[in-house]
């Protein structure tokens, strides 16, 4: 545990110098609610495939109407520190990650995610983002309902062809970047969770981190594309004031928070954490609607529908498509970095 403590020490003093030297002290407590926000948030990032920017996106541009765009970034900015930490916490614990599919999705997040920032993200419309946030979590919620006695169940993983889990793992990083997490902040950890669980029949124990770790990664890559974005086109790209003065506020809460999520489903379970989770998920496409109901038309419904049929047709294909390859191929217990190979 030595990394981990380093790392918080490290941070809780970077955040005392600047909230005290900053003059910031008032600004971060009148952030109060997304600190109280991101405590919930924090827990199922740990414990979940779920980032902490599914929290903080819905309370930032639903609940305080903040612009989409501004949630996007504050979703990178949060789990920078609150993933970052659950990550740091995972690998001194030596919890079993998929780790081929992984090291190819986080190359592939770190051509695709700056991509999706500088030339996808703009041409988005604010209420395009939100509905594509809202149907994915939605779709993500209701494959649980029906498959979660098979994917809580799952032990070990079915070890599928080196050169598919590579393609796998890249096709994940570069579209889930581009395509996902540039424009909502979140979802790329969904999108390697969904392929382990339901094409890899991977134990959660392996699933869940290996998603926590890809989302990290993916966050720290994202702040620094706005960051760096911002510098060289302020009027398309700059990152609000709003960003840091809730960052301050959420930060110190999601240092521990994460890592406290993975320690505790530990002790309660997956089952119970990912029934609530998957809850939530339902209840935030009906709180997405009723509150953009004044922008939404027939068109718009259609498309939030379609979108939430076809993705589960896509979990049914990948969920067929894994039944085959247990079949078919070798079922391995937990992996280690040292047995996962190359």
């Amino acid at each position: 545990m030595l990394p981990f403590l380093v790392w918080l020490a490290a941070f809780y003093t970077l955040w005392l110098v600047i909230n005290q030297f900053g003059g910031y002290w008032q600004t971060t407590s009148d952030h109060w609610p997304i600190a109280a926000a991101m405590a919930i948030g924090s827990y199922f990032a740990g414990s979940t495939p779920m980032g902490g920017g599914t929290i903080g996106f819905p309370v930032l541009v639903l609940l305080f109407n903040e612009p989409a765009t501004l949630g996007r970034t504050f979703s990178f900015a949060v789990q920078s520190i609150g993933m970052v930490s659950a990550s740091i916490f995972i690998l001194c614990r030596r919890q079993p990650l998929e780790w081929r599919m992984l090291r190819w999705a986080m190359g592939g997040a770190l051509i695709g995610t700056p991509l999706g920032i500088a030339f996808v993200a703009p041409l988005a419309p604010d209420l395009l983002i939100k509905l594509l946030f809202s149907v994915m979590w939605c779709s993500f919620g209701l494959m649980h309902f029906v498959k979660l006695n098979a994917i809580t169940g799952a032990e070990g993983m079915t070890r599928l062809d080196a050169k598919l889990e590579r393609i796998l793992g890249a096709v994940i990083g570069v579209v889930g970047g581009a395509m996902v997490a540039s424009v909502t902040g979140v979802g790329i950890d969904m999108l390697i969770y969904t392929v382990l669980v339901l094409v890899a029949r991977a134990d959660l124990k392996i699933a869940i981190p290996t998603s926590i770790v890809l989302m990290a990664w993916t966050s720290l890559v994202g702040i620094a594309s706005c960051w760096l974005l911002g510098e060289m086109q302020p009027e398309l790209h700059a990152i609000p004031p709003e960003v840091f003065y809730n960052w301050l506020a959420a930060a110190p809460i999601v240092a521990l928070g994460a890592p406290f999520g993975v320690l505790i489903v530990a002790k309660i379970g997956r089952k119970p954490t990912l029934f609530i989770v998957s809850v939530l998920c339902l209840l935030q496409f009906v709180w997405t609607l009723v509150s953009e109901r004044a922008a939404m038309t027939l068109m718009w419904y259609g498309i939030a529908v379609l979108g939430i049929l076809g993705f589960n047709v896509v979990f049914h294909i990948l969920y067929v498509w894994g039944g085959r390859l247990v079949r078919e191929r070798e079922h391995i217990s937990l992996p280690t970095p040292e047995s996962d190979g190359a």
